[in-house]
């Protein structure tokens, strides 16, 4: 690949190196070749970016509700102007196939002007208060808000916490992964070509313990909002406690997909193969647990072995390829770790369960799309998350049964149910212990709806009214309208 490209930090509006001169290579997960030569941060760099912010949420906090619309609305345009050139670095940091990155990137707009609309119309409120006291409650910007964000979908995980960070008044610093912070510095470009004042979005990339560390712990941010790892997430709240800064995450997962005997079958094994491999399984609401009706076990499992065994992996920029390779060495090797312990615990490779060797995807991450049967539920392939193109099936009798082996999980971001009985759809949907249930379907999301886990897969929510609210506090504003007088020493008793 001949096209390199070079990146500084992004403060105050303008590319600059970091102050130790230091850089990190970016690799394209395809090849091993070298994507580009980005400045690694510091935490220097980290205080840099965040008295820029300070500066710039001075200014875009006063904004008003119109300004911001207008900003984000153009920062919209300014996203679809330039869709096919992000598509295509993303695809080629992440290793995802241009096809899936093209219909991802073509929903970013969305968000923001879903959160541009929400800034026009945002009302405060005026509550109910004893006596002659009018009390009105305004929802005010939090200042300097810190996301760290992830390898595996950079810039839509980006987008839900920028859009109504940025919608409602804040100014931020971004500590993109080190794996893939080249869009998130192409993003914070086209912010500043679309009026968002400089200092209001800076972007340190870096590496988590230095960087990131720092970001979470600096006294002037006011919320760390989080995609990653349950124990980055422990360790990231607990650097923000430190200055009772708020805090949002969105950790892991381990996704059940059930399907009972009566659902339309030819659907559910689609799904379930969209579920299990879309982004060749890096991503944290992946279909890792299929729960399968034991009358229907046997035809599923050959059925999306068969589908496994026909995906079509490929270089990520060829229209055709359907799954390209892990992100990076160290996730190769993560999940290879526990394809074969899944193998030594008794577990039936049904499909894949090796790396690929066929030239020219040798050079590469890349992994064969990996079926385990006859699983049970303390394996450590049915309980851990993989984070890769490794999906497991159980067998279930009744639905009782399948609650409970669907809630036997640490996690509980992302599940979905599988059957025509619009019943037995609420009924397990409203039993399940996670914070996004699909019914019939899997993985969508919207501008509007809450995304977020409950037990270890995270804390606080993104996207929807929910997060514009989170992005705020609230100001109660409490205004005497009588004109009695009172003077409390002076013997007045009215005091409410």
């Amino acid at each position: 690949m001949s096209e390199r490209r070079s990146y500084g930090l992004w403060i105050g509006g303008r590319d600059v190196p970091a102050l130790a001169g230091r850089t990190f290579e970016v690799e394209n997960p395809a090849t091993k070749e070298t994507l580009a030569i980005v400045a690694e941060g510091l935490e220097e760099d980290v205080d840099r970016a965040v008295e820029a912010a300070r500066q710039g949420a001075a200014v875009w906090g006063r904004s008003s509700a119109e300004d911001r619309f207008h900003a984000l609305t153009r920062l919209a345009e300014r996203i679809r102007e330039n869709l096919e050139e992000l598509a295509r670095w993303e695809t080629l940091a992440t290793g995802r196939p241009i096809r899936e990155m093209r219909a991802q990137m073509k929903r970013l707009p969305d968000f923001y002007e879903y959160f541009a609309a929400v800034a026009r119309v945002a009302e405060g409120s005026v509550p109910p208060f004893i006596g002659p006291y009018l009390n009105y409650v305004r929802h005010v910007p939090l200042g300097v808000v810190g996301l760290i964000t992830p390898w595996n979908h950079p810039l839509l995980i980006l987008t839900k916490k920028l859009a109504p960070a940025l919608a409602a008044g804040n100014a931020v610093v971004i500590k993109p992964s080190e794996f893939t912070p080249t869009t998130t510095l192409d993003l914070a470009r086209l912010c500043q070509e679309a009026g968002i004042p400089d200092g209001v979005v800076n972007v340190v990339p870096g590496y988590g313990p230095t960087a990131g560390k720092r970001l979470a712990g600096h006294p002037d941010v006011r919320k760390v909002d989080l995609t990653g790892g349950t124990e980055t997430g422990k360790v990231t709240a607990a650097l923000a406690s430190g200055h009772l800064a708020s805090v949002a995450m969105e950790l892991g997962g381990k996704a059940p997909v059930i399907i009972f005997p009566d659902a339309d079958l030819t659907q559910a094994e689609a799904g379930a193969a969209f579920a299990s491999f879309i982004a060749a399984g890096q991503t944290c609401v992946q279909g890792a647990r299929l729960i399968l009706h034991e009358d229907i076990y046997d035809r599923m499992a050959e059925a999306l072995s068969r589908r496994a065994r026909q995906l079509r992996l490929g270089d990520p920029l060829d229209e055709s390829t359907q799954m390209g390779p892990v992100s990076s060495c160290r996730q190769f090797d993560r999940v290879m770790g526990y394809i074969q312990a899944g193998a030594q615990e008794g577990a039936v490779v049904l499909a894949g369960g090796e790396p690929v060797t066929t030239p020219p995807l040798d050079r590469g991450y890349f992994i064969a799309p990996t079926l385990f049967g006859e699983v049970r539920p303390e394996m450590r392939i049915a309980a851990e998350e993989i984070f890769g193109p490794v999906t497991v099936l159980m067998r279930f009798r009744t639905e009782e049964e399948a609650v409970s082996l669907a809630n036997a999980s640490r996690f509980g971001l992302g599940a979905s149910v599988w059957t025509r009985d619009v019943a037995r759809a609420h009924r397990v949907a409203r039993q399940l212990e996670a914070g996004i249930v699909w019914i019939n379907d899997h993985h969508r999301i919207d501008p509007a709806m809450p995304w977020g886990g409950f037990k270890d897969s995270g804390i606080g929510r993104e996207v929807g009214l929910q997060a514009y609210h989170a992005y705020t506090q609230t100001q109660s504003i409490v205004v005497n309208l009588g004109d009695e007088p009172f003077d409390w020493y002076g013997g007045s008793q009215r005091y409410s």
